[in-house]
């Protein structure tokens, strides 16, 4: 019997640029038709009208990257017309929900071959107004759509809608995570993503963009004095500063998702198998924790323990995030916690971010020779996503 179990069989990304930095000139449906092509043109064996959908994850929508970037950048990638595309939002867990979506088509026979990930140009978000009730409205303003919150519905409590980092500090003060502590991370953070780089661990992945090689956010001579320097960023008298937060960033991630008998016809060597995955919600202000009870979930469904997992790739939006998951879930071995860095050196493209730490986790357990994986992420507005990958 084919094993129908879908797998990572291949995947690329751009390198992350920063805010208004390398890749900040190239539209996003652009920057996702970079990622797409570099991916066909590394599977000489791939039809590409056989490919089923392209399913994206982007976060924001009201820019360039309107009307289905999913398809804008697949006929950009010089796709066939035939090849549908999709995308989705699930605001910072877009990218793995991509994967998600793809993989349960795959799964129930409705598709063979699916690109997905995700897609994102913050430094391009555009500002907008919001349509008026009557001609030249006084009250009329532009809204940012960078990252957060606008528009709000006044029916939502207010501590539902604070900013993201606000939210960060609440959790790191209500559990007693100080300044010294996510600091620390940080340099951990930049630390090990440069070392990564050093190492080529990216390399076959990540490929160069307008002369960008690496990751553009990561500062290697990142010390704890300089960070200490820092004022705090979203409260007067913090811990949350610029410093131990994910940076703003642009980026695009593909990855193939097939079942193990195309990959091999595709002569490609899988990655990893995705085996399960759960969303969550709690509190909007308390999407911090989210990843927790999103790692329960799974682990309890596929009858898993905190022990059995070899590897934790944990999006770090904040440090204050990846904390709050080691101190309310203690089993967890700090050493099997993204062993390259995360989203505070690399980047956090928000469409693109959990595409990313999914397919650094697969890569990972294939470097490995093996093992179990999970992949998790908070979520604004209070969510949670948690995937589960096997090699």
């Amino acid at each position: 019997m084919t094993d129908a179990r879908p797998v990572v069989a291949a995947a690329k990304r751009t390198v992350f640029g920063k805010n208004r930095g390398s890749l900040s000139g190239i539209r996003p449906d652009d920057l996702l038709a970079l990622s797409l092509r570099e991916l066909a043109e590394s599977i000489p064996a791939l039809d590409l009208s056989r490919i089923d959908d392209v399913v994206m994850g982007d976060a924001n929508g009201a820019g360039e990257d309107n009307r289905n970037v999913a398809r804008m950048g697949s006929l950009l990638a010089g796709f066939p017309v035939t090849v549908p595309g999709v995308t989705l939002n699930r605001l910072c867990g877009s990218g793995g929900e991509a994967i998600v979506q793809a993989s349960r088509a795959v799964f129930t026979g409705d598709m063979d071959i699916v690109i997905a990930g995700g897609v994102e140009s913050m430094s391009r978000a555009p500002f907008v107004l919001p349509k008026p009730e009557k001609p030249l409205d006084s009250g009329m303003k532009l809204e940012q759509t960078t990252v957060g919150w606008r528009m709000v519905n006044p029916e939502f409590p207010q501590h539902w809608t604070d900013s993201l980092g606000e939210c960060a500090q609440r959790s790191a003060s209500e559990i007693g995570i100080g300044r010294t502590e996510q600091d620390e991370w940080s340099v951990r953070s930049h630390e090990l993503a440069g070392a990564a780089w050093d190492k080529g661990v990216h390399s076959g992945f990540a490929f160069s963009v307008n002369g960008l090689t690496r990751d553009e956010s990561i500062r290697p001579g990142t010390t704890m004095q300089t960070l200490g320097a820092l004022k705090a960023a979203f409260t007067t008298d913090g811990t949350v500063t610029a410093g131990n937060s994910s940076p703003i960033n642009d980026g695009s991630v593909a990855a193939l998702i097939t079942r193990p008998d195309l990959a091999a016809d595709l002569q490609l060597t899988p990655l990893a198998t995705i085996v399960s995955s759960v969303v969550v919600a709690v509190e909007p202000d308390r999407f911090a924790n989210a990843p927790v009870p999103a790692m329960h979930k799974l682990l309890q469904r596929n009858n898993l323990t905190f022990d059995d997992i070899d590897l934790f790739e944990i999006n770090e939006a904040f440090a204050a995030i990846v904390l709050t998951v080691l101190k309310e879930e203690p089993r967890i071995n700090l050493s099997k916690v993204n062993p390259h860095g995360g989203s505070i050196a690399m980047g956090h493209p928000v469409g693109a971010s959990a595409a990313r730490v999914v397919v650094d986790a697969a890569r990972n357990l294939q470097q490995r020779g093996g093992g179990r994986a999970i992949a998790t992420a908070c979520i604004g507005v209070g969510l949670g996503i948690a995937i589960l990958l096997e090699a």
